[in-house]
């Protein structure tokens, strides 16, 4: 499985340029990242919706998350080993110019993401610090598997300017294709509802990577925000909700009840 383009340093340092002038935030796309083959049976064997152990049904997203990989079959723990190798990691911090990256094994570090018909995922930024081993995050990596995905049944990953007024990029969930973009203040991204047929569903795999944090950062969860063509009825509600749901977790963090936030 392993991708030998990490390793060749042309082609990296190509990767680096592109990735450090991608707008509106810095991100790279990489096709045909991971063996078709192995790719393949990663789509082939990704547990159902009915199997995910998180869902989420919301004003603001609609999609399921699994991270238990022990009962998965074993391609799911390799691909995790794979994106934590020594190789893989100083491969990323190059292209990136972040130095010393960590992982997190847990599901705020790694996992699945999966959803069916009228699956969404609101425009957002993510949390800045783990909420339990308080690493910033600093990158998100991104592994579609969805063979013959369509244009028209949508579930591009969008990627928004800092005032969440212009939609910059629009990256299409295609069958092995990695996305890897930095987390930040004003990386905000997310994917509108998807229109593909029963039965078939979005699919990847995330890995995220941390460092220590560079300077004092205060706390905060995935900021979600609404578009500009959304009702003032949904802009209300999700302007609270936030507010509310920011305050009440910063609340946790700082008070030493961080294992709520689990």
């Amino acid at each position: 499985m392993f991708n030998k383009r990490l390793t060749d340093e042309n082609q990296v340092l190509a990767w680096q340029t592109s990735f450090n002038t991608a707008k509106p935030f810095r991100f790279l796309v990489i096709d045909d990242f991971l063996d078709p083959e192995f790719a393949l049976r990663l789509a082939q064997k990704f547990p159902s919706l009915e199997e995910m152990n998180v869902n989420y049904k919301g004003i603001n997203e609609r999609k399921s998350e699994h991270s238990d990989f022990d009962g998965l079959p074993a391609e799911f723990g390799q691909l995790k080993r794979y994106l934590s190798m020594n190789e893989v990691t100083a491969a990323i911090e190059t292209i990136t110019k972040i130095n010393n990256l960590e992982l997190i094994n847990d599901r705020f570090g790694f996992g699945l993401h999966q959803g069916g018909k009228d699956s969404f995922l609101d425009i957002h930024v993510d949390y800045n610090l783990h909420p339990i081993r308080q690493k910033q995050r600093r990158m998100n990596l991104i592994v579609f598997l969805n063979p013959g995905w369509h244009q028209d049944w949508g579930g591009a990953l969008e990627f928004w300017n800092k005032d969440v007024t212009i939609c910059e990029q629009s990256v299409l969930p295609l069958f092995n294709r990695c996305v890897l973009f930095e987390c930040n203040e004003y990386s905000f991204h997310g994917y509108s509802k998807i229109s593909c047929p029963e039965g078939t569903t979005r699919k990847s795999f995330y890995q995220y990577y941390f460092t220590k944090p560079e300077e004092k950062i205060v706390f905060h969860d995935t900021i979600f925000r609404t578009k500009p063509s959304e009702p003032i009825s949904k802009k209300v509600m999700v302007s609270v909700k936030e507010t509310v749901k920011n305050s009440v977790k910063k609340l946790f963090f700082y008070s030493g009840l961080k294992k709520l936030l689990k």
